[in-house]
């Protein structure tokens, strides 16, 4: 720690050290904080007395006599409705927006369809939607600190500009600057997958982990990278494109065309789309298949493929087992490389991952030298929005700032 600032700001650095560990070892007492971050006792009564006031934390209990005879210390504890922020994640088809507490409590959510508004201007639809919803809570505006955001394309954080976002058309679009436009509160934004991945280690199956992969397996597949507590973006906020790679080498050899303009190999070989267009090919070479006729009037969905395996469907069955082994030597790969404590399957993938997982697991057990666990999100698809406010926790300055 550097012990060479201004008497205000070891006091502010003080302040920020008491209310962080309060916050994360609630109920604890004033004693108990001197000791364990080793500053005075009269100057954390201080500096606890300040938050108090200021409504950052909150005493209870009236000091009861413990076995001994002496009395307890007052437990203090962290107020989580001292402020919110807001979260939003932005899908090529759908913006979904909260408000959240700063324990992770969603007290009010709202959603709509992205086209509809993607003339006129998300932003100002999420504007609209944030302040309908703090008017229906009674939340003041003051009370917000700011708004966290997860786009569907490369984001560069530090400037805020959206290098290239297909799904909504926008190519070196000035998030934050249009931001400014739309709010009079701090907003920060980033990738959605990187949103997610912090979602889910701050609440959700990745909790208390340091290292972490989240892997968003829908019509893409990307992921977000946690390392010793960090998310690593690479040298252009590019990291964590998995969709990109190349997990069998025959098909390199041939005039390999992706599934989507700029799509990578691994996504056009085990994302949702190329499933339904997989299985369509080969019934369609099937007359007497149930879903023939289906798939010759047009493309079948990825959900189909699995609906029909588990009835035991010999084509749908070799088709989903192809695209697991590509999913699953991706994840060897990527666990090689980075060693997580934990993978974290979310996306469109989870409707199946009753049969999906355990299937991945045995493949990439037998594979990696040390084993890894494999986890589907447990926050769905609220992953997106409570990994926007985490984000916005994280990267805000302020006396409330989540490491």
């Amino acid at each position: 720690m550097n012990l060479n600032g201004t008497p205000m700001q070891m006091k502010s650095m003080n302040k920020k050290r008491v209310l962080q560990w309060i916050q994360e070892n609630s109920p604890t007492s004033r004693a108990e904080i001197a000791a364990k971050i080793s500053i005075s006792k009269p100057t954390v009564s201080l500096l606890v007395d300040e938050l108090i006031g200021e409504k950052w934390v909150y005493e209870k209990g009236i000091g009861e006599s413990s076995s001994q005879g002496g009395r307890r210390p007052i437990q203090l504890y962290f107020n989580d409705k001292a402020a919110y922020v807001i979260g939003t994640d932005i899908g090529g088809t759908k913006v979904k927006t909260v408000i959240s507490d700063l324990g992770g409590n969603i007290v009010n959510s709202s959603s709509f369809s992205t086209n509809q508004f993607l003339e006129s201007g998300l932003l100002k639809q999420i504007s609209k939607e944030v302040h309908a919803m703090l008017d229906e809570c009674q939340i003041p505006l003051k009370q917000v600190l700011g708004m966290g955001a997860g786009v569907p394309g490369i984001t560069q954080t530090s400037s805020g500009v959206v290098a290239e976002a297909p799904t909504l058309n926008w190519v070196r679009y000035p998030f934050l600057k249009e931001a400014q436009k739309c709010f009079s509160f701090p907003v920060h934004v980033d990738n959605d997958v990187n949103v997610a991945a912090l979602g889910e280690q701050w609440m959700g199956n990745a909790k208390n982990k340091r290292n972490v992969l989240f892997i968003a397996v829908g019509t893409g597949i990307g992921s977000g990278i946690i390392i010793n507590n960090q998310l690593y973006r690479g040298y252009s906020n590019a990291a964590g494109e998995m969709g990109y790679m190349v997990t069998d080498k025959t098909d390199m050899k041939k005039d390999f065309k992706p599934i989507f303009h700029r799509y990578g190999y691994l996504e056009s070989v085990a994302g949702g789309k190329s499933i339904g267009k997989k299985l369509t090919e080969l019934i369609k070479q099937e007359p007497d298949h149930p879903a023939y006729l289906q798939a010759q009037q047009s493309e079948l969905p990825g959900e189909m493929a699995f609906t029909l395996a588990k009835k035991g469907d010999k084509l749908a069955i070799s088709v989903i087992e192809e695209s697991i082994e590509h999913l699953a030597y991706g994840i060897i790969n990527a666990a090689s490389l980075l060693n997580p404590e934990v993978v974290i399957l979310g996306g469109g993938v989870l409707k199946s991952s009753d049969y999906i997982l355990p299937k991945l697991q045995v493949i990439v057990n037998h594979y990696l030298p040390s084993s890894v666990e494999l986890k589907t999100s447990r926050l769905g698809e609220n992953a997106g929005v409570l990994g926007a406010v985490s984000l916005f926790l994280r990267e805000h300055e302020s006396i409330i700032k989540f490491s």
